[in-house]
């Protein structure tokens, strides 16, 4: 089993940093990397959060607890670039659900529509579509239809 102190070093020397470089990209002071990674000192919970967040993996990973790099708000993401639909979807039925809706329903679907991965994946999909031709008209068309309501 790897030891955070082992993930660290192997997260630093991927990207080619060095200890204090990583120290101060993060805020620590100049010889905590080297503490951390030497086992001298341990990371606070908060100082973990922080090595994660600036690798982008999870923290069971950075600890060494297991060796998926995935963090759980991207779990979904990596699906959902993978996934190429074959038709439109139809559009979704909420509001027929939210009188049943149990409290905590929907908990996933929040998650997976607020991840900031899906709002990247969603943007770059709708700059592209309005830079291409088909986009232009039917932009225009709706801008049409809405100065000919005024």
């Amino acid at each position: 089993m790897v030891s955070l102190a082992q993930r660290m070093e192997q997260l630093r020397t991927e990207r080619n940093l060095s200890r204090p470089a990583l120290a101060a990209a993060l805020g620590f002071p100049r010889m905590a990397v080297e503490k951390f990674e030497t086992g001298r000192q341990t990371p606070t919970q908060d100082q973990q959060k922080k090595i994660a967040d600036y690798f982008g993996v999870s923290l069971p990973y950075l600890r060494g607890e297991n060796d998926d790099p995935t963090r759980m708000d991207d779990w979904m993401d990596g699906a959902l670039l993978d996934v190429t639909p074959a038709a439109p979807a139809p559009a979704p039925r909420r509001e027929a659900r939210a009188a049943e809706a149990e409290p905590g329903e929907g908990a996933v679907f929040d998650a997976f529509i607020n991840s900031k991965k899906f709002r990247e994946v969603l943007r770059a999909a709708v700059l592209e579509t309005l830079q291409s031709p088909e986009g232009q008209e039917l932009l225009g068309k709706a801008i049409r239809r809405e100065l000919n309501k005024m």
